[in-house]
């Protein structure tokens, strides 16, 4: 029998990474490959047909949307299923997706069972269910798949009304994506202290959203203070750093990161805050620009 073929396509080797550990603990029998950018993807699917596309949006030289849209128009026939992994939300960038060919679209950052549900749901449309099965339950995973495309574009909401997938995020759940909004609740922790911070974020993990108080930023990396009261997240997860840029609630700069580090901010057991490090993981020139404007001035220009 004839394996599935998959290939994963983001600049993030991290997030690369990352998505076939999922995809090859639950279907080991899967064959993977990957590429580093849209160009590169483009390469492979000129020689190969694959029974499933997985795809970041935010990437140099060609963009995900682009390389779906080169990939509709050279292979019509071929309706290659193609899910959009992205750390946009907005309604806008969504129908974008929708109307150039998309199958689905996961937002980062994700649960390895989100992932495998979106995985198993678009696959079951075109391949056999012999040919899905491994050593994972993809009949219970389908059914837990409950972030449509109706979904997204509000034809249909999810079970008791909670956002897609059950993370908790910061602009980028089903009522945003619909023309809605999301606001984090919280207060952005003290620091005890211990020097002035230099902004906010927002730092979003798969099931949590935590204002945070900005202590330093690089280039490779930042250091925030975030609250106990809001989660804890673990070591080696990924995350996304959500940078507001403007008085527009919707003008927010996103930047994938890997948590490194999880440091009490007070040796007393009791303390509120704490600091997380994340290392930044994006290997996009724009990424890097945009970092570069906000630790020299405060404050980026530009929502990429």
């Amino acid at each position: 029998m004839q394996k599935v073929k998959m290939l994963v396509v983001d600049d993030a080797s991290f997030i690369r990474d990352l998505i076939k550990k999922a995809v090859r603990s639950r279907f080991p029998h899967f064959v993977l490959e990957d590429a580093v950018n849209g160009r590169r993807a483009q390469s492979l699917l000129e020689k190969n047909i694959y029974d499933l596309v997985l795809c970041d949006w935010e990437m140099p030289e060609l963009s995900g949307l682009e390389l779906l849209q080169w990939l509709r128009k050279e292979f019509p026939d071929r309706k290659t299923p193609f899910i959009m992994v992205t750390s946009r939300g907005d309604r806008e960038h969504v129908l974008q997706a929708i109307e150039a060919g998309v199958s689905d679209y996961i937002g980062k950052p994700f649960s390895n069972d989100q992932l495998i549900s979106k995985i198993v749901k678009v696959l079951s449309k075109s391949v056999s269910a012999d040919r899905i099965k491994g050593q994972g339950r993809p009949a219970e995973l389908a059914g837990s798949a409950s972030s449509s495309l109706e979904a997204l574009t509000g034809k249909a909401k999810p079970a008791g009304g909670a956002p897609s997938g059950g993370a908790v995020t910061h602009q980028s759940s089903v009522s945003v994506l619909t023309g809605g909004s999301a606001q984090a609740t919280s207060s952005v922790p003290s620091s005890g202290g211990k020097g002035k911070h230099k902004g906010q974020v927002i730092v979003r993990v798969h099931d949590k959203a935590m204002p945070c108080a900005i202590e330093t930023i690089t280039l490779k990396e930042i250091k925030v203070i975030a609250r106990k009261a809001d989660g804890i997240p673990q070591l080696f997860e990924q995350a996304v750093i959500d940078f507001e840029q403007g008085e527009q609630a919707s003008d927010i700069a996103r930047i994938n990161g890997c948590i490194y580090l999880l440091q009490s901010i007070d040796k007393k057991m009791e303390a509120e805050g704490f600091k997380i490090g994340i290392l930044f993981v994006d290997d996009d020139p724009q990424k890097f620009e945009y970092i570069s404007k906000l630790i020299a001035s405060g404050t980026g220009q530009k929502y990429y």
